[in-house]
């Protein structure tokens, strides 16, 4: 399988040029970590730094060499060419290249002839003779010998004849690939097609691509290079990047499998894909991109009630691919868009089937709206429209408790400081609870009054943590009158859902926000038990009952 592969390059330069993005910052743990998803998703070649610019990079290599057996991809060392002046085996850059133990070496060359002059300064021959030099050294040593040629296409523009030898020069030297960079994102899809056709023909070099996105093409760019005799592309997982990105390596590689027909990865990987961005984007610690191709949350989502009757129908009639071959899932969201159709399809994807009860569903729609009028959002809160779901469907509310009364009250003392407490008033498996809780505030002791009066009951109320907490004004106009709306995202360990409220006020929309987390969080606790579901409670709190009859 490598050796069929190897006729096209996926080449990842995450831990190397994804790592000059704005906001990441890798340890070699991190790297090592990347490493190994990377590996196991089955690109072909890892470029893991730059060895000997940094005691970063160079640890890497020695422990990449040391701790991971790599399946599918080559290590590969990125470094420049020697020095003008000196040779190559004197330069002691080249030696950290060979002294990595990396297979495979990428050298960054100059092609743009104002690049040679100003910032190497030297000439445009001595460029020339330090790339020959360098890549017959390292090739004399064994290595694999890749060449990206930085600048290359305003190169071209500026000068084709000097960019053209300068990618001539690497590929007579024993470069297995020369790089045609687009270093400043500048260049369109159509100019890169047209460029990287005629060095091909001209030169005979095995051509490749690295685009940056400073222009949104970095992707299309890399496709269009590919469509002009392109085989080895170079990507970084979901486009990080020095400024705005580079070309985002699971739309290329899913484009080129699946629109070009083209195996690039190994059998069964591409269900990985979403995976592997999800696990890549927390190892950087950054949010995975939500309306990403292929991987993101949002990239098959639907929302206008057309297409959820279309989809009703044949979900190809509004996606270009089925999500699962991408390791992603369709969603349907719930909003005041939303038809019948949506609703029925939401409901299928909770577990619910509301058949063809066209009443259940319109009321379920009418309710949807009403509430989304009112602010509430149901997009982004899954568990909450779960909730209010279940609650049509059995004509009773869901939950496995029910609150008689909740109150916060804020104390100023004489010293400036605040005392914030909170009680909590409810019934649990016919029990009566009554807890007060301080808190930092008057949302975190209602938080722990509601935690620890659900906790005298249900003891699986430990495993539940927030993980999120958001506020938006809906109203600004109206100043401290305004709407408030509150999301809150919680987690159990094995999965993660959002609630929403909405109040005149932060503490009423947060005090909904969180009883809907936990109740469907003991939901879930029931499902995983495979606990029956609850019968309809009484009409009245046995307290209310009393008093009722006195």
């Amino acid at each position: 399988m490598k050796k069929s592969m190897d006729c096209f390059h996926v080449f990842d330069t995450t831990l190397r040029d994804g790592a000059q993005r704005e906001g990441i910052n890798l340890t070699v743990a991190d790297k090592l970590t990347i490493a190994r998803h990377l590996d196991d998703f089955g690109v072909g070649f890892i470029e893991g730094g730059w060895p000997g610019a940094n005691p970063r990079d160079t640890e890497f290599f020695a422990r990449a060499h040391a701790e991971i057996d790599f399946r599918h991809a080559q290590l590969v060392a990125f470094g420049s060419t020697r020095r003008a002046g000196i040779a190559a085996e004197d330069d002691p850059q080249v030696a950290a290249l060979l002294d990595s133990g990396a297979p495979v070496v990428t050298l960054v060359a100059k092609a743009h002839d104002r690049h040679v002059q100003l910032a190497l300064r030297t000439t445009l021959e001595e460029n020339l003779a330090m790339v020959r030099d360098t890549v017959r050294h390292l090739h004399a040593q064994g290595r694999r010998v890749f060449v990206d040629c930085e600048h290359f296409f305003d190169g071209y523009r500026a000068n084709p004849g000097y960019a053209q030898q300068v990618v001539r020069i690497a590929h007579e030297a024993g470069a297995e690939v020369v790089a045609l960079c687009d270093t400043n994102g500048g260049t369109l899809p159509a100019q890169v097609q047209s460029m990287v056709a005629t060095v091909l023909a001209e030169t005979g070099a095995r051509l490749g691509i690295h685009a940056q996105d400073d222009s949104g093409c970095a992707v299309a760019n890399t496709l269009a290079a590919v469509d002009a005799g392109a085989t080895h592309v170079q990507c970084t997982a979901n486009g990080y990047g020095e400024r705005v990105g580079n070309a985002n390596l699971f739309p290329v590689v899913a484009a080129l499998e699946l629109k070009y027909g083209r195996r690039v990865l190994p059998e069964g990987k591409l269900t990985e894909m979403t995976r592997i961005s999800q696990a890549i984007a927390e190892v950087v610690n950054l949010t995975a991109a939500t309306h990403q191709p292929y991987v993101g949350l949002s990239a098959f989502a639907h929302k206008a009630g057309l297409h959820a009757s279309a989809i009703k129908v044949d979900p190809d009639l509004y996606q270009h691919i089925a999500p699962e071959q991408v390791g992603n899932t369709m969603r349907m969201l719930v909003s005041d868009m939303a038809g019948q159709a949506s609703v029925e399809l939401k409901g299928k994807e909770l577990g619910i089937d509301l058949g063809e009860d066209r009443e259940l569903v319109g009321r379920v729609v009418a309710r949807v709206k009403e509430r989304e009028l009112a602010g509430y959002t149901y997009e982004a809160a899954d568990a909450s429209f779960e909730l209010l779901l279940r609650e049509e469907v059995a004509e009773h509310d869901p939950r496995s408790f029910r609150v008689e009364s909740w109150r916060t009250i804020v104390e100023n003392r004489p010293d400036g400081s605040h005392a914030n407490e909170a009680t909590v008033k409810l019934w649990a498996e016919g029990e009566r609870v009554v807890v007060t809780a301080e808190g930092n505030g008057p949302v975190n002791a209602l938080d722990r009054a509601l935690r620890w009066a659900l906790e005298k009951c249900y003891p699986q109320m430990a495993e539940l943590e927030l993980v999120d907490y958001k506020v938006r004004i809906l109203e600004g106009r109206h100043g401290t009158r305004s709407t408030t709306r509150v999301l809150i995202s919680t987690s159990d360990g094995s999965g993660e859902w959002s609630t929403v409220g909405v109040g005149d006020n932060v503490i009423a929309a947060s005090w909904q926000a969180l009883e809907d987390a936990y109740a469907y969080g003991l939901l879930r606790s029931e499902r995983k038990d495979g606990s029956a579901e609850r019968p309809a409670p009484a009409t009245a709190y046995p307290a209310q009952a009393e008093a009722a009859s006195v």
